[in-house]
């Protein structure tokens, strides 16, 4: 259930990188209505892309936040955590082994 939360979160922000495309257009709209130069498209493009990565950045954080809180209201131990109660009873099974022999 963790992972689908993610998955579906980070599904959302795949989203923002469609906006490439209309960051793009809008350049060359302005371009042509403000008579922009190619150089000053591109620079104003990558200021656009920078804080879309910015925003991206931080909203995949927020979610990976959210998911991590929901699952502790959830009762819901990491893969951490499993991966050492793990290690912990396959020690324990060996220890009971060598006990009775």
């Amino acid at each position: 259930m963790f992972e689908i939360i993610e998955k579906a979160m980070l599904t959302g922000i795949g989203a923002l990188s469609l906006t490439q495309k209309k960051a793009e257009e809008l350049i060359d709209e302005l371009q042509k209505q403000f008579n922009l130069s190619e150089e000053k498209g591109r620079e104003l493009l990558a200021k656009l892309q920078e804080t879309a990565k910015e925003s991206q950045s931080r909203l995949e954080e927020l979610a990976r936040e959210e998911v991590r809180k929901a699952g502790d209201r959830l009762g819901m131990v990491t893969s951490e955590e499993f991966e050492k109660l793990r290690k912990k009873v396959h020690q324990l099974e060996k220890q009971l082994k060598e006990s009775g022999k």
